[in-house]
């Protein structure tokens, strides 16, 4: 896209160039007035072309994508009696965040931050 403005720009900076040529040769004793029609019309063609290079497209539709995280705890864990390790609050699944594949637990009492961890059955 950047390409395709630059491209638009040099050709209109030629345009521009040339109209400005035509309509200043139009004043000398060779020249016509239709050299000043050719010129204006040369130097305006310039001008709109630099006008529509210079416009930002439109955005499109941002398209957004839910992704659903399903997290399964380690070994059997209580959902009712899921309780911060630090202060003791009643937790809940809202709490568990993956951060890097691992379940972390946030608690909002006490503010602790640590990870789940599986604890031996035996």
């Amino acid at each position: 896209m950047a390409a395709l403005k630059t491209i638009g720009y040099i050709f209109a900076a030629i345009l521009i160039f040339f109209g400005v040529l035509f309509i200043w040769g139009s004043f000398s004793a060779q020249g016509t007035p239709a050299w000043i029609i050719t010129g204006a019309i040369s130097v305006l063609i310039g001008f709109g072309i630099i006008f529509l290079a210079s416009r930002k497209p439109k955005a499109e539709s941002v398209i957004q994508n839910n992704t659903t995280l399903n997290v399964e705890l380690p070994s059997d864990v209580d959902i009712e009696r899921f309780k911060c390790q630090d202060c003791g609050a009643q937790l809940s699944m809202d709490n568990v965040k993956m951060v890097a594949g691992a379940p972390m637990i946030d608690c909002p009492y006490c503010g602790a931050a640590y990870q789940l961890s599986e604890k031996p059955k035996w």
